[in-house]
Parts: structure tokens; C-alpha cells; sequence
């Protein structure tokens, strides 16, 4: 991959530093979840001793559940092997102000053991593994992702405290497209967009969305690793821009019965040249031959890699019919009912996976997308017909519906296992295993008020 020019040079954060401008460095990196996690230095610290040398942290932050619970079934990291430490190296092309912090830079660390060996299971190095796929054939994959969001008048403590129950949305009705509405929360939007700007990140607009105080901020596409580094640096952002303006906001797949939080993602491919391999001006709907051989990658592969583009039991939630949420695994040009969109033209001809919510992890999901890519390649899979008509009606193969079905897919797939190895595959069934046992075991509020007076 090209090197990248950081959004914040080391010379320019050393000057800071020593204007005090910048007193702060944080070292994060992206656990299974997506979220950021990490350290916060003394800036000058930083510089003089982590800079090049890194720094530790608990590997344990590989193999907890969503609540942080330790759980077993990790090789990586067990009490039997005793929770040691792998060390965190920042990238230096990530390095970048974050001004929703104030005096605060913060950079992206890639993951390995003390013997310098990469950590197999990091979503960061699952991520690399494919782009250096993709460059051993002179490929570069770039992507954008499309995150949607739901704003809430109550603080992320209020609504810690009522159970997430009782909440105010930003907006009390479809705000689809409505400058109006929008209107309504753009002194957040505009300090979202703004900030993210000053970290790095070039952002193109936003939104209403459907729901409830639903909203979508899009940023220009990149190179596909820097596209999922900044994906997770703005939610953690967006989330403490929020908390500061005494509002939250969730990125969840489906917070209620109306629509979810989609995260769409594109991603298209270019040469060694920068010429475009997806297109083909001559052929079908613009597609080169590579592009329809990729492209039917993604249909064979999609049903095994889902647990990749839906991690979590509410993940399943959104794919409903008729809620722009697919539940077909099919592609058309253009059709927002598909799984699989194809849309652009030249450089910017691509397809847009529909599958993933907003609490998809994007170096996961991007990662599936090149494998399931690359299969179709190596195989020269041939494309179905294009759906062009309504494919929740369609006879396509669905989505898997629930967690349970699209974990049994991807332990059994030898797909994955080719593409990503034995230990991520076993590593991630677990991560899936633990959620649907914790899932199985909760007893819901529907259950209660369902069951507490009339059964």
C-alpha cells in the first residue's frame, strides 16, 4: 500500500508539544466491538519513550464480551495462560488532533506478541492480512463507509439510569432528507463535522434519516485502511461530542421497532496505475469481467461471512422486509432492496454491501468483503442475473436472520478458514458464542410485561 501523508506530521505534534499546545497523546486501538481502546500519555512521555518503542496492554482486551466480563473459549488469552500483556505500536500515518479533546492528539496502534509477530485475532491486522492480498496483485482497495445515528435529548447517564426507557429523540417525526429537520440538531452536526474535519477527515454532508432523530454524517472515501481507522475514531468522537453538548447518541443496529442504523459500505479497486478495476464502460451495467468474477464472490460468500457484517444479536433486528435493510442475497444495479447495489461509473464504479448496521466493526466487515471478493476471483465464479425488480420478494437465498444461524455458517465455512486462518475463525465463533449464550439468558422486558400479570 502507497504510505499516507498523516492528517498530523510528527514535526508538527513535536512543535506543539513543546508550545504546550498539545499536552496529551492517546494510543488506541480497535477491540472486536469496534471501539477504541487504549492509553492516554503525558504527551512528552509520548515523544521521549513510546513513540518508538510502544507501549503494553492486557491481551485480555481481545477476548472479553461487550460488557468487559472476562469469558472463556479465547486461546489468546485465558486465566490458565494468565492474562499477559501484547504490545501496542501507534502507526504514525493515523496521528491526529482531536479537538472535541482539548490539547489532545490521538494516534492507531497495530497489535503484536513480544516476539514481534502480529495478533492474528486484532481487526487491524484481520484488515491488512486481505490488502496485502489485494497488493500482491497490484490492488488497492478504497472504501467508505455510511454510518447512521440516532440523537437524544437525554445524557448518556439519564439514560444509563432509566434503562434506555422513556427517551427523548432529537426529532419527533421522519426527517428523511428535511433541511428542517436537520436544522433542528445542526449545532451538533455542524461541531461533528467540524471537528472531524481538524482530525484529518474530509467530510461531505449530512443528513436526516427515517427514525426518530435519525441522522447520517458522510465523510469522502479512502484507501480501505484508512476508511476504517477514521470510521472508528468518529464514533468514539461523535459519541464524546454528544456527551459534551449534554445530549448521547447510538450507533446500535436497531434501537426500536422502526428503522435501524445502517452502515453501508463501498468499495472498489484500482491498479497499480490508479486505473480503475472494477469498470468496464463496455461492459453489462459497466462491470469489467473482474468486477462480476468479485462481485459473485460476495453472493457466494455472504451467508458464511454475515457473522463479519452483523456481530451482534441485535444485528439481525433490521433485516425486515420493506425497511431498507436487505434480507436477500442478491445484487442489482442500483436497488436499494438488494443486498448488494452496484452503482458509479469510472474510478468510482463500485458495489455498496447493505448488510452491515452501525454496530458493524468496519475492519471486519471490509476484510470479509475483499475475501469473499478475491474467492470469486480465484474461482471465476460466475454472476447470477441481476435483480432489478423487489428481492424481498425474490427468490434469492436470505441473509441469515438470527446470530445463532450466521455463527453455524462462518464455524463451518472453509472459505473463512482459506481466507483468514483456523485461529481468527475459532476466535471469532467464540466472540459469538458468548454473546448468544449471554443473550439466551438474559429475561427481557417484553418477557415482563408480557408474562408478570396475565400468564
Amino acid at each position: 500500500m502507497a504510505d499516507r501523508t498523516p492528517p498530523l506530521s510528527l514535526d508538527t505534534l513535536r512543535r506543539l508539544v513543546d508550545t504546550g499546545e498539545i499536552d496529551t497523546v492517546v494510543l488506541t486501538f480497535t477491540d472486536m466491538q469496534g471501539r477504541l481502546q487504549g492509553k492516554r500519555f503525558a504527551a512528552r512521555f509520548f515523544l521521549d519513550d513510546v513513540l518508538d518503542h510502544g507501549t503494553e496492554g492486557c491481551n485480555y482486551l481481545l477476548a472479553v464480551d461487550a460488557d468487559m466480563n472476562t469469558v472463556g473459549g479465547y486461546d489468546m488469552a485465558s486465566w490458565e495462560r494468565g492474562y499477559g500483556d501484547f504490545a501496542m505500536h501507534g502507526d504514525t500515518a493515523t496521528l491526529r488532533r482531536t479537538p472535541w479533546n482539548e490539547g489532545t492528539a490521538l494516534l492507531t496502534a497495530d497489535l503484536a506478541w513480544h516476539d514481534g509477530s502480529p495478533v492474528a485475532a486484532s481487526p487491524r491486522q484481520i484488515l491488512r492480512r486481505q490488502l496485502d492480498r489485494l497488493a500482491e496483485r497490484g490492488w488497492t482497495a478504497y472504501a467508505g463507509t455510511e454510518l447512521e445515528f440516532m440523537v437524544f435529548e437525554d445524557t448518556f447517564e439519564a439514560a444509563w439510569s432509566s434503562g434506555y426507557r422513556g427517551m427523548t429523540p432529537a426529532n419527533q417525526y421522519n426527517v428523511d432528507y428535511s433541511v428542517l429537520g436537520t436544522g433542528r440538531v445542526e449545532p451538533l452536526l455542524r461541531r461533528i463535522r467540524n471537528e472531524m474535519a481538524v482530525a484529518g477527515m474530509t467530510v461531505e454532508s449530512a443528513k436526516g434519516e427515517c427514525n426518530l432523530g435519525q441522522h447520517e454524517i458522510a465523510f469522502r472515501y479512502d484507501d480501505a485502511l484508512t476508511t476504517c481507522d477514521q470510521h472508528a475514531v468518529y464514533k468514539t468522537g461523535a459519541k464524546e461530542i454528544a456527551a459534551q453538548q449534554g445530549r448521547s447518541l447510538t450507533f446500535m443496529a436497531k434501537y426500536d421497532e422502526r428503522e435501524g442504523n445502517s452502515c453501508h459500505i463501498h468499495l472498489s479497486l484500482r491498479d497499480a496505475d490508479g486505473a480503475p478495476v472494477l469498470a468496464d464502460e463496455d461492459g453489462p451495467y459497466g462491470m469489467s469481467q473482474t468486477m462480476r468474477h468479485f462481485l459473485a464472490g460476495q453472493i457466494a460468500a455472504l451467508r458464511e461471512l454475515t457473522l463479519l457484517y452483523a456481530p451482534n444479536i441485535n444485528s439481525y433486528k433490521r433485516f425486515q422486509p420493506g425497511s431498507f435493510a436487505p434480507t436477500a442475497a442478491a445484487w442489482g444495479p442500483d436497488n436499494r432492496t438488494c443486498a448488494l447495489r452496484v452503482i458509479g461509473h469510472g474510478h468510482s464504479h463500485r458495489f455498496e454491501n447493505r448488510v452491515p448496521g452501525g454496530d458493524v466493526n468496519p475492519y471486519l466487515a471490509v476484510a470479509g468483503m475483499i475475501a469473499a471478493g478475491l474467492h470469486g476471483v480465484d474461482e471465476k465464479l460466475e454472476l447470477p442475473e441481476a435483480c432489478t425488480g423487489n428481492a424481498y420478494t425474490g427468490d434469492a437465498e436470505h441473509v441469515p436472520g438470527t446470530l445463532r444461524e450466521a455463527a453455524e455458517l462462518w464455524r463451518s465455512s472453509a472459505l473463512a478458514r482459506d481466507a483468514f486462518g483456523e485461529e481468527v475463525v475459532a476466535h471469532y465463533a467464540n466472540m459469538a458464542r458468548i454473546e448468544q449464550e449471554a443473550y439466551d439468558a438474559a429475561v427481557t422486558d417484553w418477557e415482563r410485561f408480557r408474562s408478570f400479570e396475565r400468564m
